[in-house]
């Protein structure tokens, strides 16, 4: 049996690049607060430059998410899973999308939003409220819409530390445009 000192002391695999950092810098670089982050209203922004219901903002805590942004430096590096929060303005939507190769999870902070589920030409919707959940598996469309006056707070969660830019059913409009001249 390890003795309790020996397993405090036992590296996780993860852990291993701590080792040549102080302990205290090592930890900071593992905080991401809230006053040192900013809504980017740009993330998502060749959507909402087709169609304003598109706009929202996302507030990333750890690694980037799946919005196609390369680098942030005010995150915490990912090694396994990405964080963010998401602002859904009233009547605004994330369209239907598909992660092919992660998981997905929504998690309902403040507000309500009508989530919308596709597979296999079946559709299914429910309603998100407060501290509500979904995990969505890879290869399953998802889309979301905030239907109320107020805006809702999402947290939002992928099973990848660099997730690859998600896909649009073929017959959606996004699914023509081109990320890059759109500046995202």
């Amino acid at each position: 049996m390890d003795s309790p000192s020996a397993s405090r002391n036992a590296a996780a695999p993860a852990a291993a690049p701590a080792a040549k950092k102080p302990l205290p810098d090592w930890i900071k670089s593992r905080i991401a607060r809230y006053a040192t982050r900013t809504y980017d209203w740009d993330a998502l922004k060749f959507q909402a430059d087709f169609d304003p219901k598109y706009r929202r903002a996302q507030m990333r805590y750890l690694g980037t998410g799946g919005t196609g942004i390369d680098a942030d430096s005010n995150t915490v590096p990912s090694e396994h899973f990405t964080f963010s929060t998401m602002v859904l303005p009233p009547g605004c939507e994330g369209p239907l999308h598909v992660h092919h190769d992660v998981e997905e999870v929504f998690f309902m902070i403040r507000g309500k939003i009508r989530l919308f589920i596709e597979k296999d030409g079946e559709t299914w919707e429910t309603e998100l409220g407060e501290r509500d959940l979904i995990s969505v598996p890879p290869g399953i469309y998802r889309g979301l819409v905030n239907e109320r006056d107020e805006e809702a707070l999402m947290c939002v969660m992928l099973g990848s530390p660099k997730p690859t830019i998600p896909t649009y059913p073929p017959d959606h409009p996004l699914s023509k445009i081109d990320r890059k001249k759109k500046g995202a």
